[in-house]
């Protein structure tokens, strides 16, 4: 029996060296090249015009104490500044704190305190927010510094360089460097805590997987606030001496193909809705993506008919899926670009370099054989050093012998290639059937009135549970629900087609375009007056 665990042998090694020292040595070989361009900012850089932002920041920060291990707290939508202070601040060993843009009071002052983050750079302001109003609301003892002339006075008094090269002597690479709240859809979000060396060599082994090079035009919609963005996007990027490409301070479907189009963009980076409402604008016909030949699709699980068109229409023939969390900085696994079609649509890849996967039944804690479905855990380099200040949450997620357990349910075929088939407290469980609302999903996206669709589990008192799932229709198609349940009728057990459907025209979702299908759940229980079971 083949027990399902898989481990990354890699004949390229893992990077021992600080973001900063990795910086410095890429600047060295292709200062004259593009590294970044904010087309929303009208902003151009090179490799040496963005290293001489860089510098000014780390010196301007050391001139105004921050010292090495300070919280330093990033709030802002995507722009250069955001990447400047990312660099900056590794320069110097001040830990990164990503604040999510959409956060508001409450949520702002939770991790400004549990960080206890002495300084915060931030935006004017996202969307309907007002970030100097909503900074007013709160009681936490750090200083501000907004985007506009605060950050001009900033620099106007610089440490000496030789302040600077001897703080960077002092850093090590497996201090932590950046703070990462998780979603908090149960309870107070926690602090996510990474070193240098989690996020340089995951995101330089996901660039080595894409086979990046300074040639590469690397298109960045996804929040640079998570993993997705700042790892798999600006640290992938520059490691390869390619050019980041910010299309928009968010995700905008039009902004993001002209950016493509404009930039000659090599590379595209999307959640599954990202690529879903791309391949809908009334622009997409008309743009030029020629230039595409790879990207990553990430954050949750891409449906196979979506995946066939972003290879066949957006030309992205070498496109990857990429799994992971957060905690794990965050790629466990990732498909190849040569693998066949039906694992790139069929599942998330095989393990990443110098990683470890196992499948393990969530009740015994055993190793599950191969084909088997069970938890998903992972280890090696890329699990964090733990929650910040939480000991007793890092135990829960990490085990004796460093294994992060996901949460997630997959298998892994004889390949070795990992599939995931939900969260553990995603499983709908009816009537004693357990049923993975993926795999309805899956089957619901072939009918072609269909553009999105989410299941979830609902309480019922005869079943414990049943099978509730939410539609977005594709523009001028029709559907009812009898009509969707006939579709489904002699195809899928009875037990899996959907007993509740509702029609809408947009699901519940965080900023990084994460669907919270416990907020479907919560409406589907108020409206319809439905009571938790006590044998659900």
């Amino acid at each position: 029996m083949t027990v399902a665990y898989a481990h990354g042998v890699s004949g390229v090694p893992l990077r021992g060296e600080t973001i900063g020292e990795a910086w410095c040595a890429v600047v060295a070989e292709q200062g004259s090249r593009d590294a970044l361009v904010s087309r929303h900012q009208d902003i151009r850089w090179s490799y040496a015009e963005l290293d001489a932002q860089v510098e000014r920041t780390a010196r301007a920060l050391l001139a105004a104490r921050v010292a090495k291990g300070d919280r330093v707290g990033i709030w802002s939508p995507n722009n250069a500044e955001w990447v400047v202070a990312q660099l900056a601040t590794a320069r110097i060993g001040a830990i990164l704190v990503n604040i999510n843009p959409s956060y508001r009071a409450h949520e702002l002052e939770y991790a400004l305190r549990q960080s206890g983050c002495s300084l915060l750079i931030h935006a004017l302001g996202f969307k309907d927010a007002d970030y100097r109003k909503l900074l007013a609301q709160i009681d936490a003892p750090l200083r501000t510094v907004a985007l506009d002339g605060e950050w001009e006075a900033l620099h106007e008094t610089l440490a000496p360089l030789d302040e600077l090269s001897s703080r960077e002597a002092e850093l090590q690479f497996d201090e932590p460097i950046n703070i990462q709240y998780t979603s908090g859809t149960t309870g107070f979000p926690k602090g996510a805590t990474l070193s240098h060396h989690n996020i340089l060599n995951n995101g330089f082994l996901i660039g080595e997987t894409l086979a990046y090079t300074s040639a590469d035009r690397v298109c960045i919609p996804v929040p640079f606030y998570h993993c997705f963005g700042m790892v798999l996007g600006n640290l992938a990027v520059i490691t390869h001496g390619g050019c980041i490409v910010i299309p928009s301070e968010a995700f905008e479907p039009p902004a993001t193909l002209e950016a493509v189009e404009a930039e000659r963009c090599t590379s595209l980076y999307g959640v599954p809705t990202m690529f879903i409402a791309e391949l809908a604008d009334p622009s997409f016909g008309g743009t030029d993506l020629s230039s595409l030949r790879t990207g990553i699709m990430a954050g949750s699980p891409c449906p196979v008919e979506v995946m066939k068109r972003v290879v066949s229409d957006m030309h992205m023939e070498e496109v990857t899926i990429c799994y992971g969390m957060t905690e794990t900085s965050p790629v466990s696994t990732q498909t190849r670009r040569d693998d066949p079609l039906d694992k790139r649509v069929g599942s998330v890849g095989r393990v990443h370099p110098h990683v470890e996967v196992k499948i393990v039944d969530p009740g015994t804690g055993r190793t599950v054989p191969r084909g088997g479905s069970g938890e998903l855990c992972t280890r090696g380099y890329s699990v964090m050093l733990g929650y910040w200040d939480d000991e007793a949450a890092t135990r829960e997620a990490i085990d004796e012998a460093r294994w992060m357990h996901t949460g997630d349910l997959a298998t892994m075929d004889d390949d070795g290639y990992v599939n995931i088939v939900g969260r553990i407290k995603d499983m709908i469980i009816r009537g004693g059937e357990n049923i993975y609302p993926r795999e309805i999903e899956e089957f619901l996206y072939t009918h072609p009135a269909i553009a999105d669709v989410q299941v979830i589990g609902v309480p019922d008192e005869r079943y414990g549970e049943i099978v509730c799932a939410w539609v977005i229709l594709t523009p001028g198609e029709e559907l009812d629900e009898h009509a969707l349940k006939d579709f489904c009728a002699g195809k899928i057990a009875h037990f899996k087609i959907p007993q509740l459907v509702r029609f809408v025209d947009e699901f519940p979702m965080t900023v990084t375009g994460k669907i919270q299908k416990f907020k479907m759940r919560e409406l589907e229980i108020s409206e319809r007056g439905l009571a938790e079971s006590p044998t659900a």
